[in-house]
């Protein structure tokens, strides 16, 4: 068994029927009990309370071992947020795309201010995929252009990257956050705030494999997809 499948052990099915299971809850509009109907009509007899904690140990785990593999993202950045509704409330997923809709990055936030901007695009830029934007794409929120003034005060974003606002100028990412619409919405929300972040993070990793962004897997190639997702976690050479 090599390293990384060792994440499987002392589950009681296969690693296979697990991936299989994570896998298709973050990349399609269904609840855990149509998983659970789905597996048994395959002969594998498994409790949806299992499954969910299925998505809650792998779908992080997920994202974090895609993450290096992932193309660099360029040219502008389109930023908005959405709600999810988390224990009865609604809470923000801050999410940004590049011009080709390719995903840069998300993060779920308890409140829309300038500090949770200015954390998203701290994690943003921090990551190995992404770059110093030469134009940051907005709708009218008064908290973003604050929080990039100071970023760029601190020397924490390049001082020449242009803030455009406006209310019709992110159509790419609000039609991007349609997808993750179309997935929670069978979830009926989320029971914590921790649950919601380990989810969301599996979901934003599915749909940027399914884009294509990941550097040895094409556009919409479920075989690819399924290969390359047993290849991060040990399964395959």
């Amino acid at each position: 068994m090599t390293h990384a499948a060792r994440a499987f052990r002392g589950f009681r099915f296969p690693a296979e029927v697990i991936l299989w299971a994570v896998r298709w809850y973050l990349q399609f509009p269904i609840s855990y009990r149509d998983l659970e109907a789905m597996l048994a009509d395959r002969g594998v007899e498994v409790d949806h309370t299992t499954m969910y904690r299925w998505v809650q140990r792998f779908a992080p785990e997920l994202e974090k071992r895609m993450r290096r593999h992932l193309r660099p993202c360029r040219g502008s950045w389109h930023v908005d947020e959405t709600y999810i509704r988390v224990s009865g409330q609604w809470r923000y997923l801050y999410r940004a795309v590049d011009g080709t809709g390719q995903t840069i990055d998300f993060l779920l936030s308890a409140k829309r201010d300038k500090k949770a901007a200015k954390r998203f695009f701290k994690r943003a830029l921090g990551r190995k995929h992404t770059r110093n934007p030469r134009e940051v794409v907005t709708d009218r929120l008064k908290s973003y252009p604050g929080a990039l003034r100071e970023m760029k005060q601190k020397r924490e974003l390049w001082r020449f990257t242009r803030h455009r606002r406006g209310r019709w100028l992110n159509n790419r990412v609000e039609q991007d956050h349609r997808r993750i619409k179309r997935l929670t919405r069978p979830m009926l929300g989320f029971r914590c705030f921790w649950t919601a972040k380990r989810t969301l993070a599996g979901i934003e990793a599915m749909a940027m494999l399914a884009k294509g962004q990941v550097c040895a897997v094409p556009k919409g190639d479920m075989p690819a997809q399924r290969s390359f997702v047993q290849q991060i976690f040990g399964l395959v050479a």
